[in-house]
């Protein structure tokens, strides 16, 4: 079927509606002003029948409110409501026409622009149609007119010459009402192409695994998809609000970026910590059009993925190496170290070779503790998760830990919420972190200064209420330039085998929890373990 056809079975489209509008609109002024020309005298407008004439611009004025009022209603098709209209302005102008003498008083000219507007919404046989209604209501008053009223002869040829020229009307406007309708029938289809293609764009920006928002020139957001949603915080990150509302680190390292991008010098990585508090994110910026400032596309990369993957090769070359590594350095150095051992109970050594069998003895041990590391981490099981409540569990480890360290339990702080704390997680596992995490602040951050206390806090996460578990110090801290590389495997800054913290975030991540680590306000240290959401658990 053509466009041009199936537009006339289909209800009237906008452009219709603002056509018929427009012509309403003259339906209203018409009768107004001719009412008007006949009140003043003056105005050349005389009528055979006033009385006739004044209701029949009543009725054509009425005619009109009516069909205003009829936009609301539910049109089955376009044609109907072009007949019908066409045949309200034929009836009207017919009677005002006939009761102000005929065509001679020239206001058959008043129908010329509603066959003109209506032809524009038919096709060629309704057009002629259109023009054949309002032909005939000029000729059927015309003969009225004769038979009452014995008017002129050549009346009736102006009638018919009036008549021509709205056929011609017709017929000269079909091809541009054609051409009309299939180029809204082609908008249409381009409208709806368009949004489905947006459509489609959203859902693909919303299910992208890459998590991206788009702001605009005054740092708000104007697109966001639920990924990054969620790393900002669902509650604070959502279309139209400032980004520094959003998240004001976020806007930190984005005026940092900027200000980097105009001094053409490289800035550090920009990363800031995730609004669950258990990952770090960094951000990647890219301006969007050449306007200073202008839209920008901001990639939120989660690290701890990217960083999960390194582990994990590095991981399967450790374990490839394990094997060998125990069977061909262990025997050796348990030699060296036993060796060492026997020659420093020797009674004929010096002071000077005791400390170098010391400095022996001291390194084997460090050498056995990387192997041990190494194989633990090559054997390492699958977890056998189970529910255990934080304040009992942490009691049960700091009494265990006291004992075989011969630590003073005042020394041991073990504190957090009043209110229960439950995790989900391999009790053994769990404990070989925190056994790590405590051991390490033992040896590098309170040992040496007999006021000082190692801190074990459990809690829930301000923004999502996941379960967490502290090691805090008041020792000298971590450089900053080497927080970034602490839990790299063999990375020891001169301290330990440089395998434990490793080896603690591997397990972390087996349990489906992040260790992170943060300077503490103070001096000090913080290893946070951020334990997986309770409503994501899977029993």
């Amino acid at each position: 079927m053509p466009a041009s056809v199936a537009a006339l079975t289909e209800p009237p489209s906008d452009l219709a509606w603002r056509v018929i509008g427009l012509l309403n609109l003259y339906r209203l002024l018409v009768p107004a002003v001719l009412l008007a020309m006949q009140s003043f005298t003056g105005w050349g407008l005389t009528t055979a029948r006033p009385g006739l004439f004044v209701a029949a611009c009543i009725a054509y004025f009425t005619a009109a409110v009516l069909l205003v009022i009829a936009r609301r209603l539910h049109w089955s098709s376009l044609r109907i409501v072009a007949l019908v209209n066409a045949t309200v302005d034929a009836l009207a102008v017919g009677l005002i026409l006939y009761a102000s003498g005929g065509v001679a008083s020239g206001l058959a000219i008043l129908l010329a622009l509603p066959v003109l507007a209506l032809t524009v919404l038919a096709n060629r046989r309704d057009a002629l149609l259109i023009a054949a209604v309002a032909v005939t209501a000029v000729l059927l008053q015309q003969v009225f007119v004769g038979f009452t009223d014995a008017g002129p002869v050549g009346d009736y040829l102006t009638a018919g010459v009036f008549g021509v020229v709205l056929f011609g009307v017709a017929l000269a406007t079909s091809p541009v009402a054609n051409r009309l309708r299939e180029s809204e029938a082609l908008v249409h289809r381009q409208e709806v192409d368009l949004a489905n293609l947006a459509q489609l764009s959203q859902y693909i920006v919303q299910h992208l695994r890459e998590s991206i928002l788009v702001i605009d020139e005054q740092d708000r957001i104007r697109l966001i998809n639920e990924s990054a949603a969620e790393i900002l915080g669902d509650q604070n990150a959502y279309p139209g609000v400032l980004i520094g509302e959003a998240c004001p680190r976020l806007l930190f390292l984005l005026e940092s970026w900027r200000q980097s991008a105009a001094a053409a010098r490289p800035d550090a990585d920009p990363t800031f910590v995730a609004a669950d508090g258990a990952r770090v994110i960094r951000a990647h910026f890219a301006p969007l059009g050449a306007a200073d400032p202008g839209p920008l596309l901001i990639f939120l990369e989660d690290t701890s993925l990217i960083a999960e993957k390194v582990q994990q090769s590095k991981l399967a070359a450790l374990g490839r190496l394990s094997a060998s590594i125990a069977h061909e350095i262990r025997n050796p150095v348990g030699a060296m170290s036993h060796a060492g051992q026997l020659l420093a109970e020797s009674s004929s050594l010096s002071g000077e070779d005791r400390r170098l069998t010391q400095i022996i003895r001291t390194h084997a041990e460090r050498v056995s503790g990387i192997i041990d590391n190494v194989q633990r981490l090559a054997r390492r099981e699958r977890p056998a998760f189970e529910r255990l409540s934080l304040p009992a569990w942490t009691e049960e480890f700091r009494e265990e830990f006291c004992q075989t360290m011969q630590w003073p339990p005042s020394r041991l702080l073990v504190g957090g919420e009043s209110a229960e704390v439950e995790v989900r997680a391999d009790p053994d596992q769990l404990r070989q972190i925190l056994w790590n995490l405590c051991e390490n602040a033992l040896k590098y951050a309170v040992q040496d200064d007999p006021a000082s206390a190692i801190e074990i806090r459990f809690g829930r996460m301000t923004a999502h209420a996941r379960p967490h578990l502290e090691v805090a110090d008041r020792g000298p801290g971590v450089a900053p330039e080497q927080a970034e590389r602490i839990f790299e495997p063999f990375f020891s800054g001169g301290r330990g085998t440089g395998l434990g913290l490793f080896l603690a975030r591997e397990l972390a991540q087996a349990n489906g929890a992040t260790l992170l680590y943060e300077p503490r306000a103070g001096g000090g240290s913080v290893f946070r373990l951020v334990f997986a959401d309770p409503r994501r658990w899977h029993v």
